[in-house]
């Protein structure tokens, strides 16, 4: 009866071998970088939308217009998309793992810090770029490093650089180093992800 018992109490579920676990970490790495890699799209239109803010913002200073930063309301239906976009790739995702998580949590972080920036940027008069840049560096570079993707660790790498420099150069010139940033940080590493996901 005892020997009974204890058969019953053995589990039935058979720990891993290493290599299955091996298999298993790497299938939610392969799934997680593909994840990451779908948000491209989120590179594009970001990379586009922002680039094309500092480059109308650069061409108004230079007009002498009074509010040049108007332009930067381009980025209001930009939000409405990606929350749209975001909400709906959440329904359809076939598995969501804890590197998804992380990256959903760093990039949700990224986006609380910006929107707190320009809620409050009038207490320094609105003198935002270089801190941004910086910001960006962030999210740009640890999604390279998740995705073991290069152009957006470097693409990182260069929004640090140009942050720094904005902050030793006049304004109509800030915008000029911002389009710079977004094109290596958004727009190529955007472009190039998009091609490697359409052979993975």
């Amino acid at each position: 009866m005892f020997e009974s018992y204890s058969n019953t109490m053995e589990p039935t579920a058979q720990p891993m071998t290493p290599q299955e676990s091996l298999d298993l970490i790497t299938s939610m790495i392969r799934q997680a970088q593909r994840n990451v890699q779908q948000s491209s799209y989120y590179f594009l239109l970001w990379g586009w939308v922002v680039a094309l803010s500092h480059a109308s913002a650069y061409v108004l200073l230079m007009m002498d217009y009074r509010r040049p930063y108007l332009v930067w309301l381009l980025t209001i239906p930009a939000w409405i998309i990606t929350v749209y976009k975001s909400r709906q790739q959440g329904r359809t995702a076939r598995s969501v793992s804890h590197l998804d998580h992380i990256t959903w949590a760093l990039w949700t972080s990224f986006g609380i810090c910006i929107f707190t920036l320009v809620a409050f940027g009038y207490k320094i008069n609105f003198q935002l770029n270089a801190v941004i840049l910086l910001v960006c560096a962030l999210p740009t570079s640890v999604s390279g490093v998740i995705l073991r993707f290069k152009p957006l660790i470097w693409g990182g790498v260069c929004f640090w650089l140009c942050g720094i420099a904005s902050f030793l150069l006049p304004a109509s010139w800030q915008h000029i180093v911002g389009l710079v940033a977004i094109v290596s940080g958004y727009l190529v590493p955007g472009y190039l992800l998009r091609n490697k996901l359409k052979n993975v």
